[in-house]
């Protein structure tokens, strides 16, 4: 049994690592406006997640969506990353107010958004509603 939780507890770090890459996402991808497009027409899951290097949260929740990335039901998820700092007009197109967010969409349909959310389990029922 120990040997067995060893083994699980490996594979999952090595999936989060992005050493094992059986049924993971996307890497997250700088914004870029027809990638962002094609996603929505395909009706990918997509997240966009508003950062700043500077950001304490934003740090935190990196680890947390690089788990779930790494998970087979988020596999067709389509990540992109706009900097809170120098990518202004893409974080009003967004509308974001704050660093640290995270929007999800289903397709083109926007269905949830977060905001300096870092528990792992909120983030990830914020990333299902994209399934």
């Amino acid at each position: 049994m120990t040997t067995r939780r060893h083994v699980l507890v490996l594979a999952a770090a090595l999936m989060a690592g992005g050493l094992l890459g059986a049924g993971q996402a996307a890497a997250p991808v700088a914004f870029d406006p027809a990638a962002f497009a094609a996603a929505q027409a395909e009706g990918r899951p997509i997240l966009v997640q508003i950062s700043a290097p500077w950001c304490p949260i934003c740090r935190a929740q990196k680890p947390i969506l690089a788990t779930f990335s790494a998970d087979p039901r988020f596999k067709n998820l389509a990540i992109f990353t706009i900097d809170f700092d120098s990518q202004r007009d893409l974080v009003r197109r967004f509308g974001a107010q704050m660093q640290s967010t995270l929007i999800v969409y289903k397709g083109a349909a926007e269905v949830a958004r977060s905001v300096g959310e870092t528990q792992a389990e909120w983030i990830e029922q914020l990333l299902e509603k994209a399934l």
